[in-house]
């Protein structure tokens, strides 16, 4: 069947038993970066994040979707559990939206261009869910969308550079025009760069110093052209997509929380807005970890350390129930670092005779958008892990995870159990033992 037929999401889930069932059989692999996959290799590319300086060109997959109108910080405040407060031109936010329950749909950066243009940018699930608002909702406010190059047949409106690194600044520095200004933590400001008027953002991707740039997409040859240029004094390191896929999770951010919006009647009607071959209905969903029911996914703005982000200072959706959870035990995000002896057995299950394992794609093994692994101890479920991978800087394979609480103990030993349970490629699953950090491995 084609479900670019279908009126809606809603319309497609219909098709099913239960979304766990649509998430389950979807076809698509892990996200899309669509640029390429390594300049060097992926491990000196990884590397520079940490030794020197890379550069990663994120013009290309993430959704940009630009509001703008006298109401568009009323809209913003009415989703996010973020404060707006103090929100405006030339500021950025890390915007975390939740459904009318208090589940997690997703999180973007949200930019400040003006009081009154503002745009979000990241995966789908955030800007889908304002833009249905903006456009639904009672708000003056347009609503002007650049899809990823995935889906978008043209050009994108903006190039977009993630300079990260403890050589970036002196880099950067090194081609801006002027006086360098001083753009505090999550601020915007102005460079100049081979002529052109250049937005930076400091926002730090890998948890080391850095900027992100931005301007229009006809100038971003220029640009890129003058930082590399530039860029052999500062032993700078273009990054695929190889390495970039690994950047988050080594810095502890989950990049697909699973979108809580395929349940509930209040969430209906977005689910009747959302398209039957969207994001939403297209994401796939893998992993040892199995639930028929997919609310057993959704996640707290806690459970992803987000906690710190919610400010009851002003109305907002999910608001309620966020109220009633905030004094509760929650899930705590933390590091899985996996034992050395039993990484090696799920490698060497690739060789020679004996028990198949599910195969360690390296640097990352995200063979889905939303990974979900059980995490137990004592055969007792205490969390899932999420985004499993090696990086150089680690030098070990580990795992993001949400553990309970009460478990969640810098250096407690558990068992992330690796592998699906429908050994469709011939494989077993395996427990890893793993060791919980608190703080990046």
């Amino acid at each position: 069947m084609s479900y670019k037929t279908l009126a809606n999401l809603e319309s497609k889930l219909s098709q099913f038993k239960s979304p766990v069932e649509m998430l389950r059989n979807s076809n698509t692999p892990g996200y899309a970066f669509p640029f390429p996959a390594e300049y060097t290799n992926w491990r000196d590319e990884q590397i520079a994040w940490k030794k020197s300086v890379v550069l990663f060109d994120q013009s290309f997959h993430m959704t940009d979707f630009y509001f703008e109108g006298p109401d568009v910080k009323r809209l913003m405040s009415d989703i996010g559990v973020n404060s707006m407060a103090n929100f405006g031109k030339n500021r950025a936010k890390q915007l975390v939206a939740c459904n009318y329950d208090g589940f997690v749909i997703g999180d973007a950066i949200l930019f400040g261009h003006s009081n009154e243009n503002f745009s979000v940018v990241g995966r789908p699930s955030v800007p889908n869910w304002v833009a249905f608002h903006a456009e639904n909702g009672d708000y003056d406010v347009k609503v002007t969308r650049d899809f990823r190059s995935f889906e978008n047949s043209n050009d994108r409106l903006l190039y977009r550079f993630q300079i990260q690194g403890p050589n970036s600044l002196e880099l950067i520095k090194k081609v801006h025009e002027g006086k360098f200004p001083d753009i505090p933590f999550f601020h915007i400001g102005d460079l100049k760069i081979a002529g052109c008027k250049v937005r930076a953002l400091n926002h730090s991707m890998s948890r080391m110093s850095g900027l992100e740039i931005h301007g229009p997409k006809n100038e971003g040859d220029k640009v890129l052209s003058a930082l590399v240029e530039a860029g052999s004094e500062f032993n700078l390191h273009l990054g695929g997509s190889r390495a970039y896929a690994t950047v988050s999770p080594e810095s502890g951010w989950i990049p697909s929380p699973m979108p809580a919006i395929y349940t509930g009647d209040s969430m209906k009607p977005y689910r009747e807005w959302l398209s039957a071959d969207g994001f939403e209905a297209n994401a796939s969903l893998g992993g040892s970890f199995y639930s028929d029911n997919i609310e057993d996914y959704y996640q707290t703005p806690w459970d992803l350390g987000y906690g710190g982000h919610i400010k009851f200072d002003h109305d907002f959706i999910g608001r309620a129930n966020l109220e009633k959870l905030k004094n509760k035990s929650h899930r705590k995000k933390v590091w899985l670092d996996w034992n050395k002896e039993d990484t090696l057995k799920v490698i060497g299950g690739m060789i020679g005779e004996g028990e198949k394992y599910k195969h360690l794609e390296m640097p990352n093994s995200y063979y889905s958008i939303l990974p979900f692994d059980k995490v137990v101890q004592n055969d007792k479920i205490i969390g899932l892990g999420t985004y499993s991978q090696y990086t150089a800087n680690v030098r070990s394979w580990f795992s993001l995870a949400m553990i309970d609480e009460a478990d969640a103990k810098n250096g407690n030993e558990v068992h992330l159990i690796w592998g699906e349970e429908d050994k469709s490629d011939h494989y077993i699953q395996i427990p890893v033992r793993a060791t919980i950090r608190t703080n990046p491995i």
